[in-house]
């Protein structure tokens, strides 16, 4: 039984364990991808950032991720309601701008690849509201959370204990 602040006693799905501990085992690795990460943020409007992480994070079922950005992106001055509305974004554009749109459009082209391809015309339009410089590192940045995910759901990382901002 886990008790809340407010004291009222909820009983809870037990915590998973995490699967291994990939970083104390490949610590080089670990530490590649932290570089990695820094440099495909570098130019990019953190909150967009934030957004194109979440939005991978929830194709790829990656709680640890999805609680990490979400956390990070309220930091970073991000609305809950477009935090939530994530999920649904097709449905629910009028929450974003059309550089935000297209940067989500290319998240699940890059994400997925279900036709084994980026389609040109989701390309085409990222390439409108990018310059290629900045294009560039969104691609990098869809990349390295891609491979974030892969760990985080492989290994089973455990969501829900990540604070803002703590490995930044």
């Amino acid at each position: 039984m886990t008790t809340h602040l407010d004291e009222t006693a909820t009983a809870y799905a037990p915590e998973q364990p995490a699967r291994l501990d990939w970083a104390r085992h490949a610590p080089e690795v670990y530490k590649a991808m932290v570089r990695l990460d820094a440099a495909a943020r570098q130019g990019l409007d953190p909150k967009l950032l934030e957004l194109v992480k979440i939005r991978a994070s929830q194709i790829n079922h990656c709680a640890l991720c999805l609680d990490m950005h979400s956390k990070d992106a309220l930091a970073a001055g991000e609305s809950v309601e477009r935090i939530v509305q994530l999920g649904a974004w097709e449905e629910s554009r009028h929450f974003y701008t059309e550089k935000e749109l297209a940067a989500l459009e290319l998240t699940e082209a890059v994400t997925v690849l279900t036709d084994g391809f980026v389609p040109d015309a989701v390309y085409e339009r990222a390439a409108r509201h990018f310059d290629e410089a900045e294009l560039a590192q969104l691609v990098a940045a869809i990349a390295v959370i891609n491979a974030w995910n892969r760990f985080g759901v492989t290994c089973r990382r455990t969501p829900g204990h990540y604070q803002p901002g703590q490995y930044k």
